[in-house]
């Protein structure tokens, strides 16, 4: 080997121990950067050359610089980080709905129903006490007002979620921007060559996007030879190399709310995710607030409908003039079970007491509901017309579909009574509560206005208290609509679902983290940056960068005394 072989030899082994020391120094500078991967030199034997028939060497050379990355480790961690984002926004949802049903103090709807009924046997201890029945409608009015602001507060959470659904689509356009940009750059500064040296700083970049896109949605990730990687969704790909598809957000409409829903752009298709924030944010939204809206609705119907059923066969302390339904009808010559009332009749009757105040007689009419399909079905011009029939009493509906009944003398008043139809209660008349759900639900404004009209009597106007005792009692009577459930037991069933939940989602968003935790730790011992073995590695290539040097000073003496001779 010639001395000037000998100098490049020397010279290819300082300049890869020059890049090792750099190598080193990066990582050690990084060692506590979030989202670093370590970087490793990769050397290998230099071309050789021929002397005298002799292959002799020319030293060491960088082959690359790569990073030290487990790509199947990274793909389980953004599938473990798309887990546990979505239970998290899970737990956090079912922790919220818990604070909003207060379960566990004075202000719960289990309160409230209990204050209602117990406020109704009081009743019973004061039948001809106004301020006795005044408390039940106070009572009453409270339980009402704590229902909707449950409801309320409740949909503002789901309007709270469907927001964050509309940021979604925002990031994951601009992160699927950034990968497909970052795609282009690392392809053109490797060369399109995977075998060369990584552009380890974009490389990071990327894996960042890549890992805070995995917990918005589930992904797929396949690297390509150029070095870009495609992205998929579902079935669909979001980014493929330096193409990218832009999603955006379409609105429906979801028990009263204007909700949102992901689409694809290009195909206008829902964007398909079975995990991450927006899985979390669409199951919380539509079927864990959603589904309590949809039981709360149910409790609410059950109590709006049962009680007044009951509550419109009664009588209170004084009767009726004029009364008008709290309910209409689509049409008044339409069948009462499809006229759109919410809660349709059945096939049956209900009486009408008219009362003398002067001679103290007493008339009762019978006003049949027929709605068997073998016969014309009843409509309420019908009911009208039976009303009108009597004497002493008018009927007439307004445009708005509404019924009124009066009576036609001053000395007379009525009530009513044993409604097996249903239908006093589906118009909304001599009714305690009105509206038909858990966001409309009220106390009718007539016994609001005049608490003598509460009904409590079933023998006639303030006769006895035998309706109150069954309205008292009606927390516990089995429903025959609700599969022989009670209205407590609609109640608990609704709060145990929630706190069933809970307990299931805490302990998966428990599960979730410690697996992600786990898979950190195993990515932390493959591509993390340990100081001492950093440490050593920057000894073990200074000492070989001296000891070339030392190589070329000696080579240097030599070519001096040849010099010199």
């Amino acid at each position: 080997m010639s001395l000037f072989s000998a100098i490049r030899m020397a010279s290819n082994t300082l300049r890869a121990d020059q890049i090792a020391l750099q190598v080193a120094g990066q990582n050690i500078a990084n060692a506590e950067t979030p989202g670093y991967i370590r970087e490793e030199v990769i050397l290998k034997p230099a071309p050789i050359q021929k002397l005298g028939g002799l292959p002799m060497g020319l030293g060491v050379e960088v082959a690359a610089v790569i990073q030290k990355i487990d790509h199947f480790l990274e793909e389980r961690l953004r599938a473990s980080v798309s887990d546990r984002a979505g239970a998290e926004v899970r737990e956090q949802t079912f922790h919220q709905l818990e604070g909003l049903i207060g379960e566990l103090n004075e202000t719960d709807l289990s309160s409230d129903l209990t204050r209602f009924f117990a406020s109704i046997s009081e009743i019973l201890n004061q039948p001809e006490s106004t301020s006795a029945r005044n408390l039940a409608v106070l009572q009453g009015q409270t339980l009402t007002q704590n229902i909707r602001r449950l409801y309320e507060r409740v949909n503002q959470v789901r309007s709270d979620l469907n927001s964050r659904v509309d940021d979604i689509a925002d990031r994951i356009n601009k992160l699927i921007e950034d990968i497909r940009r970052l795609n282009i750059r690392i392809a053109e500064t490797e060369g399109g060559d995977v075998s060369q040296s990584d552009a380890v700083g974009l490389r990071d970049q990327r894996l960042q996007d890549l890992e805070e896109l995995a917990s918005l949605i589930d992904i797929r990730v396949e690297e390509q030879p150029s070095g870009g990687v495609a992205v998929y969704s579902g079935g669909f790909f979001l980014v493929y190399e330096g193409t990218a598809r832009q999603v955006s957000v379409a609105r429906r409409s979801d028990r009263g709310l204007a909700i949102s829903e992901i689409r694809l752009d290009e195909t206008n298709s829902p964007l398909e995710v079975n995990s991450g924030e927006l899985h979390g944010l669409l199951v919380a939204r539509d079927s864990i607030l959603g589904g309590f809206l949809d039981q709360l609705n149910e409790f609410s119907a059950a109590l709006i409908s049962g009680f007044n059923q009951l509550f419109s066969s009664g009588q209170g302390l004084t009767g009726f003039s004029t009364v008008t339904s709290t309910n209409a009808v689509v049409a008044s010559d339409i069948p009462l079970d499809s006229a759109g009332l919410p809660f349709p009749p059945r096939n049956g009757s209900f009486q009408i007491q008219l009362y003398n105040t002067q001679t103290g007689t007493i008339r009762t009419y019978t006003i049949r509901v027929d709605l068997l399909g073998h016969t014309p079905k009843t409509t309420l011009q019908d009911i009208a017309d039976q009303i009108n029939a009597i004497d002493g009493l008018s009927a007439s509906i307004d445009a708005g579909g509404r019924l009124t009944i009066r009576s036609t003398s001053s000395d007379q008043v009525f009530a009513f009574a044993n409604d097996t139809s249903g239908l006093l209660a589906g118009l909304g008349i001599n009714t305690f509560f009105t509206g038909s759900n858990a966001g409309n639900i009220g106390i009718n404004p007539v016994v609001a206005s005049d608490p003598s009209k509460f009904a409590a009597s079933r023998g006639g106007i303030g006769a006895d208290t035998q309706l109150a005792e069954e309205l008292a009692g009606f927390g516990d009577k089995p429903l025959d609509d609700y599969g022989g459930l009670s209205l407590h037991e609609l109640y608990d069933r609704m709060v145990a679902e929630v706190t069933q939940g809970s307990a299931i989602a805490k302990a998966e968003a428990d599960s979730a983290r410690t697996f992600e935790n786990t898979l950190r730790g195993q990515k932390l011992a493959v591509s993390g940056v340990n100081l001492d073995e950093e440490v050593v590695k920057l000894i073990a290539y200074q000492r070989q960068f001296q000891v070339s040097a030392r190589f070329i000073k000696t080579l240097n003496d030599l070519i001096e005394i040849l010099v010199s001779i």
